[in-house]
């Protein structure tokens, strides 16, 4: 078994992230995501989507296996707990993939690290767009 694991805030649930979780899939026989927490989120704005509700919709998805919320204190526990072989990173993830591999090699992981570069093309396959079409469809309007 070839465990792959991912990891994302997946705010805003569109068809990168589809894209993005069914090639991790594709790496291994299983695929476990780690579900940023809320409090966690500190590279972008908030989530929108509250952490419980962000992990039922990620988890309901055909491509994963399982879906867990990451550890509010330290963000490498789970991964320590789940020994995957592969994690996967995003084409537009912030994670330094150098700086990553050396801190799972501190914690004694050898697992492998894969950017997953391919993404999706549409115009509305990121969370900041879909809130930029939201705001600019809704603003002055009562809804």
């Amino acid at each position: 078994m070839t465990r792959v694991v991912a990891t994302g805030t997946f705010d805003l649930l569109h068809p990168g992230h589809v894209l993005y979780l069914e090639r991790s899939k594709a790496l291994g026989t299983e695929l476990v995501v780690i579900v940023a927490r809320d409090l966690n989120v500190k590279h972008k704005p908030k989530p929108i989507v509250p952490e419980e509700q962000r992990l039922k919709v990620v988890a309901a998805l055909k491509a994963v296996d399982r879906a867990i919320l990451g550890d509010e204190k330290d963000l490498f526990q789970p991964i320590e707990e789940l020994c995957p072989d592969i994690i996967t990173l995003g084409f537009d993830q912030h994670f330094d993939s150098q700086r990553l591999r050396a801190e799972l090699a501190r914690r004694g992981l050898s697992t492998k690290v894969v950017r997953i570069e391919e993404n999706e093309p549409c115009e509305l396959c990121s969370s900041r767009r879909i809130v930029a079409r939201t705001l600019e469809r809704y603003r002055g309007r009562r809804v």
